[in-house]
């Protein structure tokens, strides 16, 4: 295991601090694991809290900023969170206006934010909660009853965000969440394994000739192995198997996110999203905007997953609003 940090044991204490010492919007709640905009709670809105398992870095803290969440909660390494640390976020962004978590589907996720809910209920502050199970792949894996949720959590993040930071209501940011939960889908593939500092070897193994399609993002089998394809050959499965599960018809208006998982360099993404665009304008799929790059990783992981939201005006309005954080600037 060759890796850029100090011991397996404090990989995540020292991520954050190294986060906070870079972006003096962020702050650390004392005690925790916990990433909070510096200015929270902000008067008059709604709060949002994210998070998960951490290694899939910029997600969820690099989210956390005007225009997105108000918080981040930093499990270990593929790890969820603990309630009382998913309950001290809460508290913190709650201005009396409530507060939505946005999870994705993983058990321990939403068991641990549905139990911290229920604690933060107790003290008097309301908390909506929506479930992203944006991967078209599979039903149900190692870690998820139902479908897992992927890289469309950071659409989910952005709309969401966007909302609340006009003063919308909870009812209303979490209307407007769930909607783009309806209107997304993912689908991912992997060239290598990754390794959990932790364990020291790789979860999984492939041949040199072998790729994985449709595996999730700590490594959960996919759909199935294949020998290696060419990147149009991998766009063109992973937006086939999208489409079957999310119909777009002509005329319509889409955002993509090409998302690569950790190692794959940014030549490589924007050869896949050459396939996808082109796909696209063959269905007659108007693309609004693109993403390219690293919004939700595995650690070391080589490969990419393909995100396609369906959009309306509500939508494109939203998306298209400003944010500021450290992993979204626009």
């Amino acid at each position: 295991m060759k890796k850029l940090i100090n011991s397996p044991e404090q990989v995540v204490r020292d991520m954050l601090d190294g986060m906070v010492a870079a972006h003096p919007h962020l702050k650390n709640l004392p005690g925790t694991q916990v990433i909070v905009r510096a200015d929270a709670p902000v008067s008059g809105k709604v709060g949002l809290v994210s998070g998960g398992g951490s290694g899939h870095e910029p997600a969820h803290a690099g989210y956390v900023g005007k225009g997105m969440l108000d918080a981040a909660v930093a499990g270990e390494v593929f790890t969820s969170p603990t309630p009382d640390q998913v309950l001290e976020a809460i508290k913190a962004v709650d201005s009396g206006n409530g507060v939505l978590l946005i999870i994705k589907n993983y058990t321990g996720d939403v068991m641990n934010f549905e139990m911290a809910a229920e604690l933060a209920e107790a003290e008097g502050i309301r908390v909506a909660k929506v479930v992203v199970n944006d991967d078209v792949a599979v039903e149900n894996s190692t870690y998820t009853t139902g479908r897992r949720g992927i890289a469309g959590t950071v659409f989910v993040h952005k709309i969401a965000g966007a909302l609340a930071s006009r003063g919308a209501s909870l009812e209303q940011v979490e209307e407007v969440a769930n909607k783009v939960i309806r209107q997304v889908r993912s689908m991912g593939m992997a060239l290598t394994p990754c390794i959990v500092p932790a364990a020291g070897t790789p979860g999984f193994q492939l041949g040199e000739d072998e790729i994985e399609i449709g595996l999730g993002i700590h490594g959960e089998p996919g759909v199935y192995r294949s020998k290696l394809m060419t990147a149009e050959e991998t766009a063109r499965t992973l937006l086939e198997r999208i489409l079957e599960d999310l119909p777009l018809s002509s005329g319509e208006k889409a955002a993509v996110m090409i998302n690569g998982l950790g190692a794959t360099p940014l030549m490589e993404l924007y050869i896949v999203n050459k396939t996808v665009s082109e796909l696209l304008k063959e269905r007659g799929i108007a693309v609004h905007r693109t993403f390219v790059g690293l919004y939700m990783t595995s650690l070391e992981m080589a490969g990419c997953s393909l995100t396609l939201l369906k959009l309306d005006e509500e939508l494109t309005d939203l998306l298209d609003a400003p944010a500021r954080t450290a992993a979204w600037n626009q």
